[in-house]
């Protein structure tokens, strides 16, 4: 038994806990073994009924709000175990801080983490929180709002149902991501020769609507990637990385990104591959495995979301990886997905469905067909050895054939 992000393990009670107690309320159900040392040894507690009592007071007299816990004790080898919820009332204060797990260890919330908190707590998103910005002008989103719904202008009625501008007349944070002059960091497209040091073109899109950011990567892209094939007497245009799966990932970037973080979303676009960077990790409440199979849709911002809806920019929320996906159905490269906490990575390879592989890579794409397996499975279905298969797996999602998820023993393999 080890200690992880949702178990840690305490000797003894003092009031080192309570910060966990803190974090478990505000990011995730979590427990704390009370007689259990650093090792994950069972050395039990001294009178464990009076401990309870201990725990009771200290989260009652310094947590606030009052966090959901429970209490048992293990009377076989006196081991207490401390249950807490994820609450609904964040942010969980101990002395006026708020924490959350790092892996094994416990930290402070910085400033900005405990914005969020705050407006989860207030049930709002930061999409709808008001602009420093008070009043913009809306030109690119009316044009493509009357050509979508077939209306004659943008009013301020459709602004505040939308959720644009607030009943007092000013915008808030998503107005201004869609007004025509704003100061927030939109798209940073870098272009790249053979390697990162052979740096071919710059273009940053920012201070204008998200529309016309994405307009203009649609448009960049368009340039680079796509090209016509004379066949017969007619000309056949031709995309070398699928224009689809790269139009969901810009308006996925754009829909789902933290905008509370000063920083653009980054396109690098190397010659075999793009790679679209989308700062901030998944929303609270989503996993890994949720997001890649598109299971659970959990809005970071449900007002830019709904406008890219209504202007048919998104299909439906929650299935833009599915359609990045399968716009690689008949490649044999597939898109990669890095998720770490602060930023989501979709590399796009280049389409290249006669690319040839090895027989002993071919052998490992045909056992994954449809399935996903761990590493003891594969060399039982394929019957290579661990190191041989090792080397053919790291090949083989280097050249995006293959997608792995998971960590350690859970990590799995893909075709």
């Amino acid at each position: 038994m080890k200690e992880a992000r949702d178990l840690e393990f305490k000797v003894v009670v003092n009031n080192s806990f309570l910060k966990t107690v803190s974090a478990f309320a505000n990011y995730g159900k979590g427990t704390i073994l009370f007689g259990v040392d650093d090792r994950g040894n069972e050395v039990g507690v001294d009178n464990p009924k009076q401990a309870c009592l201990d725990i009771e007071h200290k989260i009652n007299d310094s947590i606030s709000p009052m966090p959901d816990y429970s209490l048992e004790v293990n009377k076989r080898n006196n081991v207490i175990t401390l249950v807490v919820e994820k609450g609904m009332d964040v942010p969980y204060l101990y002395k006026a801080k708020a924490y959350k797990r790092h892996d094994t260890s416990t930290v402070e919330v910085d400033t900005l983490e405990l914005k969020r908190l705050i407006l989860e707590g207030e049930n709002l998103t930061y999409d709808q929180t008001p602009s420093q910005n008070p009043h913009g002008t809306y030109k690119t989103l009316e044009k493509k709002l009357c050509a979508a719904l077939g209306i004659n202008a943008l009013t301020d009625d459709m602004l505040k149902t939308l959720e644009l501008i607030r009943f007092d007349g000013t915008q808030t944070i998503a107005g201004e991501l869609f007004s025509d002059d704003n100061g927030i960091l939109g798209i940073d497209i870098a272009r790249f020769g053979e390697s990162i040091d052979i740096f071919l073109d710059r273009v940053r899109f920012e201070k204008e609507s998200i529309l016309e950011q994405y307009d203009k990567a649609l448009e960049m892209f368009r340039t680079f990637y796509t090209y016509e094939e004379v066949k017969g007497a007619e000309r056949v245009r031709k995309e070398s990385i699928p224009e689809e799966a790269y139009r969901e990932a810009i308006a996925n970037a754009l829909v789902h990104r933290q905008w509370d973080v000063r920083t653009a979303i980054r396109v690098a676009m190397h010659p075999d591959r793009i790679e679209i960077y989308s700062p901030g990790g998944l929303p609270k409440g989503l996993s890994e495995k949720d997001y890649l199979e598109g299971q659970v849709v959990v809005l970071r911002n449900p007002i830019v979301a709904n406008v890219f809806f209504r202007l048919r920019l998104i299909e439906s929320f929650g299935t833009g990886i599915l359609r990045i996906k399968n716009a690689y159905r008949h490649s044999k490269k597939k898109p990669r997905f890095k998720i770490d906490e602060n930023v989501i990575v979709v590399t796009l390879p280049m389409v290249d469905e006669n690319a040839e592989l090895s027989d002993d890579e071919a052998r490992v794409i045909d056992v994954l067909r449809g399935r996903k397996a761990s590493t003891s499975e594969l060399s039982s279905d394929t019957g290579f050895g661990k190191t041989k298969l090792q080397k053919l797996l790291r090949g083989l999602e280097e050249g995006g054939y293959i997608t792995i998820s998971g960590r350690g023993r859970g990590t799995r393999y893909k075709a």
